[in-house]
């Protein structure tokens, strides 16, 4: 128990890590109305997401990488703070926009991810 919940946490400190790089690198060479760096962590870690449950059924990579890295990667809690404000700014049309590209975007790339894996793994 106490060596899952370890794994989780390193996942997560390095999920965190890597999300704010990427997210600072989109902001500083791409500002823009919708947060491209929110999109392009929650889209990259959709894919990873299910690339890694269609090639992997190891409970422990799945603890580290799958609940630890990309729960800490991806961050739906910014991306309701950046739709709230852009909804209830001018900027509503961008704020409909980063819904609909958001999910739609997500769940296409989860499902990719998910058949990546699979072919990968050879099911």
């Amino acid at each position: 128990m106490i060596f899952h919940m370890c794994l989780v946490g390193i996942g997560g400190f390095f999920g965190a890590i890597c999300r704010y790089l990427i997210t600072s690198y989109f902001q500083r060479i791409l500002p823009r109305r919708i947060p491209l760096g929110t999109l392009a962590v929650n889209w990259i870690g959709s894919f990873l997401l299910g690339y890694l449950l269609g090639i992997t059924e190891d409970n422990e990579l799945t603890l580290l990488l799958g609940t630890g890295f990309m729960g800490a990667f991806t961050t739906f809690s910014t991306f309701n703070l950046e739709t709230v404000k852009l909804l209830t700014s001018k900027e509503k049309t961008a704020g409909f926009i980063y819904i609909a590209i958001t999910y739609t975007g997500g769940i296409l790339l989860a499902f990719l991810g998910l058949a990546a894996g699979k072919i990968v793994k050879g099911v």
